[in-house]
């Protein structure tokens, strides 16, 4: 379509300011803005514009030029719409930080076979049978602080650790690792996933997603499996 260029208006992207403090509060956020997609007088006056300029042996292709109109006001929804992610993006860390504070104090099981031994350490079982396994437990050295026979049975069970070793010796604190090697009645292995279980210390809101301290340990909301309720003393 042939339209003189020099008769054509400045089409405005955002409505007009009527003061100096419109004028101001343009420039604050691309969301607050009034673009062409929410302007129907800037769609008439281009389009009236258009009709009056064209060349009367080529007239415009009101199709094409609709198309056109359509398409520059999607693009424009389209970055409206990425504000309106960006925003549920914040809203949804803020809500994953509410959600981490919840778990301060409370009794946590998460997978992994390191656990940190003050006073005791527990570790959780989840095997698809019933199987007789051999637990070992290492320090961070490497070296075996206990090792011995243990029943576990089909499903969750758990296997909670004073400290002690086979002949008696207390170990100090410290991170320790368990290995299990479990088989069932007719000697076949038996595989056995571990989690690892203790009390959430303290939660750090600065990272993102927020992370859970565990036994001087960090993680993340979605490592948690289970919360564990403390048995009520009789």
């Amino acid at each position: 379509m042939a339209v003189d260029a020099a008769a054509m208006p400045t089409v405005p992207t955002s409505a007009p300011a009527t003061n100096s403090s419109g004028s101001s509060n343009s420039s604050t956020s691309g969301s607050s803005n009034t673009g062409i997609a929410d302007n129907f007088q800037s769609f008439l006056m281009l389009l009236t514009t258009q009709l009056q300029n064209q060349n009367p042996l080529s007239p415009l292709d009101t199709n094409q030029f609709t198309q056109q109109l359509v398409q520059f006001a999607q693009v424009e929804q389209q970055l409206k719409s990425n504000d309106q992610l960006a925003s549920l993006v914040k809203i949804e860390k803020s809500s994953q930080s509410t959600q981490a504070l919840v778990f301060v104090g409370q009794t946590v099981a998460v997978d992994g076979s390191t656990a940190r031994f003050d006073g005791n350490a527990t570790w959780n079982f989840s095997a698809p049978q019933d199987s007789s396994a051999t637990i070992t437990i290492t320090n961070s050295a490497g070296q075996t602080a206990y090792t011995g026979g243990f029943a576990i049975g089909s499903g969750n069970s758990s296997f909670v650790w004073d400290g002690k070793g086979k002949d008696g010796t207390k170990w100090p604190v410290g991170d320790y690792k368990m290995t299990v090697t479990a088989k069932d009645t007719n000697g076949k292995d038996v595989a056995i996933s571990t989690e690892v279980q203790g009390m959430v210390d303290s939660v750090d809101l600065t990272a993102s997603p927020a992370l859970l301290s565990i036994g001087g340990k960090n993680y993340t909301v979605d490592q948690i499996k289970r919360v564990v309720r403390p048995s009520a003393s009789s």
